[in-house]
């Protein structure tokens, strides 16, 4: 949901200074923000046992990571062996981490066993005899649908995803796991993005209660706890209700709550979430640099693709607000016109055909909203781009510097040059 007042409040009269002291562009985190969300959640689902994994794909920043660890308690999803180095870099630890990679090679597998082992989340049948000796005292598979659920335009369908076992596959893989010598047993699911419904996550984990019926029936498995996935969204634009946190944790902790009164135990409850926790509470703060007007009028600013792709990659919407040069923002009358970058694709823009104010012009700072969560963690160099700096502002109000702006040095030095071959 575009910036929340507070974090505007503590940003807006800061951004002069630090567009003179950092330069632009940069993404900046607030971890105030961020901390409300996640007391948010664990009060919501208070009734029940629960723990939050945050998904380190959505933003993979150390300073982020170290607060909603240490001052939220939360664990984390990893599907990568760097994204379990950064989790073990801020003390996470064991069962802190779940690893939840698909087309999983050797080499993750010993990273996931390694610095005191991890939750393994396999995603396939197949999988369980490639994990090497020993074998984890505690099992998980990630359980795909198929066209049992419909999926949305982020993440697809379930039928035509490549992640997950089969529902028929369930009571195999289980058993295979067993034979290998687990014990201890959970169950995973993430059949959806950026969803707004809670009677969709409520429909999910009654669908893992199914599961977790059906393993206690056919292989006598209590699983431990169920893993409903991340997928709890955010209205990226101002008119869109959010998400009712409150209303869908309520659904869920009944339906556990019978789930117990049936079978005289229950689950955990686990989500990992990775947008709803940190992508309001982030912004792309860059610099009109160009105005140009022909058949539509552009806003040229210092930043683009390299720095946020969802604009291009989904047709994302974020919500901009235009500042002048003291970081006041704009008013008076709107007109149609699109914020763009510099590389060469047309889609390289952050806006399109947005109602902005008719007095931005080179100078002006632009605030692109809601890039906390799968905004630098999915960009890249094409076109020889580089990718600006991010910082994080901290409870006590200092901001530091997280990820410094890339140099060209970086962008070449994984290549090897030609003998001849002339660097200025």
């Amino acid at each position: 949901m575009p910036m929340s007042k507070a974090f505007q409040k503590r940003l807006f009269p800061r951004l002069p200074a630090l567009i003179e002291e950092f330069g632009t562009p940069f993404h900046i985190y607030d971890v105030e923000g961020m901390y409300e969300t996640g007391r948010r959640m664990i009060n919501a689902f208070a009734a029940t046992p629960y723990r939050q994994y945050y998904a380190v794909k959505a933003l993979p920043d150390p300073y982020v990571l170290q607060f909603l660890h240490q001052e939220l308690g939360f664990g984390f999803d990893c599907s990568s062996v760097p994204e379990l180095t950064l989790a073990r870099g801020v003390g996470a630890r064991g069962e802190d981490i779940m690893f939840t990679s698909n087309n999983t090679s050797d080499e993750e597998f010993e990273a996931a066993a390694s610095s005191g082992g991890c939750i393994l989340n396999l995603d396939d049948i197949s999988l369980v005899p490639e994990v090497p000796e020993p074998f984890p005292n505690l099992a998980c598979f990630r359980v795909n649908p198929g066209k049992a659920r419909t999926g949305n335009s982020i993440i697809g369908e379930p039928f035509d995803a490549k992640y997950g076992i089969t529902l028929k596959q369930v009571v195999p893989a289980y058993r295979a796991a067993m034979e290998r010598g687990a014990t201890r047993f959970g169950v995973h699911t993430m059949v959806c993005s950026n969803e707004l419904r809670g009677d969709y996550m409520a429909d999910t984990v009654r669908m893992l209660l199914e599961i977790c019926a059906t393993l206690q029936k056919k292989l006598g498995i209590e699983c431990e706890f169920i893993n409903m996935g991340g997928g709890f969204g955010i209205p990226y634009q101002p008119e869109q209700n959010g998400l009712n946190l409150e209303s869908m944790a309520s659904t869920i902790t009944l339906d556990l709550e019978n789930f117990e009164l049936a079978y005289g135990w229950r689950p955990r409850l686990l989500s990992e979430c990775g947008r709803y926790v940190t992508g309001p509470h982030g912004v792309l703060v860059s610099r009109v640099i160009n105005e140009k007007r022909i058949y539509k009028r552009y806003l040229g600013v210092d930043t683009g693709m390299q720095d946020l792709v969802r604009p291009a990659m989904y047709g994302a919407y974020h919500h901009i607000d235009v500042l002048d040069p003291h970081g006041r923002p704009r008013g008076g009358r709107r007109a149609l016109m699109s914020v763009v970058g510099s590389i060469c694709e047309n889609c390289d823009r952050l806006a399109t055909d947005r109602s902005l104010p008719t007095r931005a012009g080179k100078g002006d700072i632009i605030v692109a909203h809601d890039t906390g969560a799968h905004g630098s963690a999915m960009t890249g160099n094409y076109n020889g781009r580089l990718r600006g700096q991010a910082l994080v502002m901290l409870s006590d109000g200092l901001v530091v510097l997280s990820r410094r702006e890339e140099t060209e040095r970086d962008l070449f030095a994984t290549l090897n040059f030609p003998s001849g071959f002339k660097r200025t």
